[in-house]
């Protein structure tokens, strides 16, 4: 908090953290993950104060992954830091907030001013809203029940598509063809919003 003068360092309200909340899917198949820890290295991208940024590669073949949001927006919505999706059914926050019919434009405010407030206070005392709602039938049916480690594949090679790649197959990215499509193009934002 850059308004006021602190005695404590600790006080200034920044998260502090020895481990990220991230899915199974975004940890990866395998068990021996190597990470890297980077106290206050890059702002949320939510709610904008510095963060403990975590980076690692969830397997051989896999582009490394590295947190996006504060642990304290993560615990507000129930999701993971990486991807976004919601840690017990592994759906995204709209879909999952739809079927568990819970108003989510009443939860975080958006302006800057009650947003650092807002998560001022849910740092002291974290109570979930998400815990406390019992699971329908439909979204025991959308629910993800096995990790999908596609996700973590490389990205696709930019060369590939113009029809220039000279590398063959010692290149690093996936030579197909890209998915487009309506959310192809997604704000991070509007992914935690819903």
């Amino acid at each position: 908090m850059a308004h006021r003068l602190l005695r404590d360092v600790e006080a200034d309200g920044w998260e502090r953290s020895d481990f990220p909340i991230i899915c199974e899917s975004c940890l990866g198949d395998n068990p021996y993950v190597r990470m890297t820890k980077a106290q206050f290295d890059k702002e949320c991208k939510i709610c904008t104060r510095p963060f403990t940024v975590f980076r690692w590669r969830p397997g051989r073949d896999a582009r490394y992954k590295k947190t996006e949001i504060c642990q304290t927006c993560c615990k507000l919505k129930n999701v993971c830091q990486v991807c976004l999706l919601d840690l017990e059914y592994g759906l995204p926050v709209q879909v999952r907030d739809t079927a568990l019919s819970i108003n989510a434009n009443d939860s975080i405010p958006k302006s800057d001013v009650n947003r650092e407030f807002f998560a001022e206070e849910a740092g002291i005392d974290y109570e979930s809203s998400y815990g406390k709602v019992r699971p329908n039938d439909t979204i025991m049916k959308l629910q993800r029940t096995s990790p999908y480690y596609k996700r973590n594949r490389a990205h696709v090679c930019s060369f590939f598509i113009r029809g220039e790649c000279t590398r063959g197959a010692e290149c690093p990215y996936r030579h197909e063809m890209p998915v487009t499509g309506e959310l192809s193009q997604q704000n991070i934002k509007d992914r935690y919003y819903g």
